[in-house]
């Protein structure tokens, strides 16, 4: 029998705020146990709750971005359940009356795109964090993280392979960088994925029991959960046995789930309207005001990109895999002319990409400014400049900020040899001296004549196109061995 993963994702995103959502407290991650819990946080009593604005106005950034319908009056609701790190003993969330009703994004899988459905997207406050370690078998209680705003994303149950989810996980992940609502994070918790994984037999409408595995801070990891999850309930069906609907952990040591608690429903959580928080009324001029707010989608960028420079979608893709890498490209492009879009992405995704990734630098904040860059490309594609002096001038412009691109070029000597005498004598000097291999690449052996390359840029500091020097020694080859 043949069997079809069902696969639906709940993404917690910590929205990216200054304070938490119903106190004042900071949100700033790392700092000492305690430091940043309020009497509202805590659960003590006669302390109201107040709703951040912020908050909300980034949940409306998200559901703009997904095309959504924002419910302009959304409830918050205490969700009742106990855990050590959750001080009021229930959570303040929103249930059936969410900020943001249905949405799509569009993913790749493989070559081919699809679209994936979105059911809502709510905001709630998240909970403490137990603490074991060194604390002699006991358990302490951090608070820092209660109240902390997130926007959990659900999805519909529409993806049937681990492939497909990581994509769009990493599909939202991308998203809400762009839109500056989260900071994507997923080591410190700041992106958080749960997996609903089921299968049913191919061509079967309804769904089977399902398994939610929480808590999973890794794509890599996200896939192999739902991989040795499917597997776990294909082989329990092939041995007529139940799957029991359950909260599952992953261990990725083991590679394999392990059941955490029974999975409650909706009735055990007990929900009831928080009589300590209004209605979230939301204005048509309020959704007005944020879409005004609102860079251009990436997937608009891509298609923009594509059709005035003729960018493949690996080009397109790089440029936008986060908006500061596309303000960074515009920048640069508004100093050249628009041929030079593949060069000024070569540069980017070449040098400049190599030099963040080894000096741990951002592209929010770049080692050298768009102007400069722009001036490197066009001194060598105008052909002042080789490209090993450009990327020698690529190293001065880091290290030598205050100086002028052309001082740089000036005082290093970087300036490329444009005489052809003197190239061409260099050329004919070298084949004499390199006979046998020039007598290879004359007897059609051309890869030879990469030897012969890296000697006369060698003599002339790489001072000299590439090209030109390839054409002096061919015709050098040809003079001196002439039949």
């Amino acid at each position: 029998m043949d069997w079809e993963i069902v696969i639906g994702l709940e993404i917690h995103v910590q929205l990216k705020t200054q304070s938490k959502i119903f106190s004042g407290s900071s949100t700033a991650f790392g700092k000492s146990s305690n430091t940043q819990a309020s009497y509202v946080d805590a659960g003590l009593p006669r302390i109201l709750p107040s709703l951040n604005k912020e908050a909300v106005e980034l949940a409306l950034r998200f559901g703009i971005a997904i095309q959504a319908d924002i419910n302009k009056r959304s409830i918050f609701v205490r969700k009742n359940y106990f855990y050590p790190d959750l001080p009021k003993g229930y959570q303040i969330t929103q249930d059936r009356d969410p900020i943001i009703l249905g949405g799509h994004i569009a993913i790749l899988v493989g070559k081919n795109t699809i679209t994936v459905g979105i059911d809502h997207a709510h905001l709630e406050e998240d909970a403490g964090k137990s603490i074991h370690e060194n604390l002699n078998s006991h358990t302490g209680i951090d608070l820092n993280r209660a109240g902390i705003p997130l926007l959990e994303i659900v999805s519909n149950p529409v993806m049937h392979s681990p492939i497909a989810a990581v994509s769009y996980a990493k599909a939202i992940h991308h998203l809400v960088q762009w839109i500056n609502i989260c900071d994507g994070n997923l080591q410190n918790g700041s992106f958080r994925i749960d997996a609903n994984v089921s299968v049913r037999p191919s061509g079967e409408k309804s769904l089977s029991t399902r398994c939610e595995i929480k808590n999973l801070n890794s794509f890599r990891f996200l896939g192999k959960a739902i991989e040795y999850e499917a597997n776990r309930h294909i082989n329990a069906y092939i041995k007529g046995e139940k799957v029991v609907q359950e909260t599952r952990l992953y261990d990725a040591n083991k590679n394999k789930t392990f059941s955490m608690r029974q999975k409650e429903s909706a009735i055990d959580y007990r929900y009831l309207p928080d009589p300590d928080l209004p209605p979230l009324i939301v204005s048509q001029e309020w959704i007005d005001s944020v879409k005004r707010s609102m860079p251009p989608m990436p997937w608009t960028v891509q298609e923009t990109l594509s059709r005035e420079h003729n960018l493949d979608l690996d080009e397109t893709t790089f440029i936008t895999q986060s908006l500061a890498h596309t303000l960074y490209f515009e920048s640069v492009l508004k100093e050249c002319s628009s041929i030079q879009a593949q060069q000024c992405i070569k540069w980017m995704n070449g040098p400049l990409q190599a030099y963040i990734n080894e000096h741990s630098v951002s592209w929010e904040q770049p080692p050298i400014s768009p102007c400069r860059l722009a001036q490197i490309i066009k001194n060598v594609s105008n052909g002042n400049l080789s490209q090993s002096s450009g990327r020698e001038l690529f190293k001065y412009a880091i290290e030598e900020q205050d100086k002028e691109i052309g001082n740089i070029i000036e005082e290093r000597g970087l300036a490329q040899i444009n005489e052809l005498s003197s190239l061409n004598d260099a050329a004919k000097e070298i084949i004499r001296d390199n006979i046998n291999i020039a007598k290879q690449v004359k007897a059609g052996e051309i890869k030879a004549i990469n030897a012969l390359m890296g000697k006369i840029m060698k003599k002339f500091s790489g001072k000299i196109d590439a090209s030109q020097a390839r054409e002096a020694l061919v015709l050098a080859i040809n003079e001196e061995l002439v039949e």
